[in-house]
């Protein structure tokens, strides 16, 4: 699948990033390949990908880092030259591990930050609170957990109140509930305006807080969409004894094409509202019904299949 499948790039809001042909080259080794990403204002944008697919050189050359090889990038209008823009006042950023003085306070080590880039010192108190290190602004930085380590990078990053905001793995060394914390601060970030551009290897993170995701594999983009699209629809799973039986009845129900085994269970690709008409149909004939629920697409499973995609074409 090519670059910007499956959307029209030219509609829809103004880009709050947009790359053509964006390449970057280490000797022989391309690491990215000629992509084109368009981020629109105001929403949550997953670029997607396993490790070494190409997303934290992307975002290095984004941010003014790396020197592309070849292509072109927009950065909230600003057409940049490689090596950052008057723009980049604008956007924040967390990439790879942040970088604080061990020696010094969470709350000194972002004094410090404001201090160097003229903000308000009332300005730490608020990205403090806003990533729940409030109570922990005390602690020398050298005590953190990786987690703790990856709010305050945040914090950092939203000190100039930025338009943009860049993350590489947010949620990494975050438990469950930080990780839902994470969510819920970026979520609030984009509801407030801020578009953010968020890397991730986790599918079932970026289904959960992006608006739309674009895939990469070796560099190269190999889906750009809605995230409600990414997989297509969902189904109905059921586990049902005898499953033969069960198979058989549901494909006199609503037809064999939409109806597959899947492991111990079959997946139904019918509207939700058939579930009763399908529990209700089993029983009657027979089946013993243990699990009737709606079973979301497998991304994990998405992502191979669009990376072996393009792979075959290659």
């Amino acid at each position: 699948m090519r670059s910007g499948a499956g959307e029209e790039l030219s509609r829809g809001p103004a880009a709050a990033v947009e790359t053509t042909g964006l390449t970057k080259r280490f000797g022989d080794l391309v690491a990215v390949d000629s992509l084109d990403l368009h981020v629109r204002s105001g929403e949550v944008y997953g670029f997607l990908g396993p490790n070494g697919a190409g997303k934290t050189t992307t975002l290095r050359m984004l941010l003014g880092l790396v020197r592309p090889s070849a292509g072109t990038i927009r950065i909230l209008g600003t057409l940049s030259e490689g090596r950052g823009t008057t723009s980049l006042d604008r956007v924040g950023a967390l990439i790879e591990g942040p970088a604080f003085y061990p020696f010094l306070t969470g709350r000194d080590n972002l004094r410090s930050l404001a201090a160097r880039r003229r903000l308000p010192d009332g300005r730490v108190a608020e990205v403090l609170a806003l990533v729940g290190l409030a109570e922990r602004a005390e602690d020398r930085y050298g005590t953190y957990s990786l987690g703790m380590k990856q709010r305050l990078g945040l914090a950092a990053a939203l000190l100039g109140r930025p338009e943009l905001l860049i993350l590489d793995e947010p949620t990494n060394g975050l438990d469950p509930s930080g990780m839902a914390e994470m969510r819920a601060v970026i979520r609030d970030l984009a509801d407030s305006g801020c578009t953010v551009l968020l890397s991730s290897h986790l599918l079932g993170e970026v289904r959960q807080i992006c608006d739309r995701v674009g895939v990469v594999s070796h560099g190269r983009l190999v889906s750009q969409q809605r995230i409600d699209e990414l997989g297509g629809p969902g189904a109905l799973r059921v586990r049902a004894a005898p499953l033969e039986r069960a198979r058989d009845r549901l494909a006199r129900l609503v037809g064999t094409d939409v109806v597959t085994v899947a492991g111990d269970a079959l997946e139904v690709a019918v509207p939700t509202d058939l579930a009763p008409t399908i529990n209700r149909a089993l029983v009657a004939d027979g089946v013993a019904v243990h699990e009737l629920r709606w079973h979301e697409p497998d991304l994990e499973r998405v992502f191979l299949d669009l990376t072996k995609e393009t792979h075959d074409v290659a």
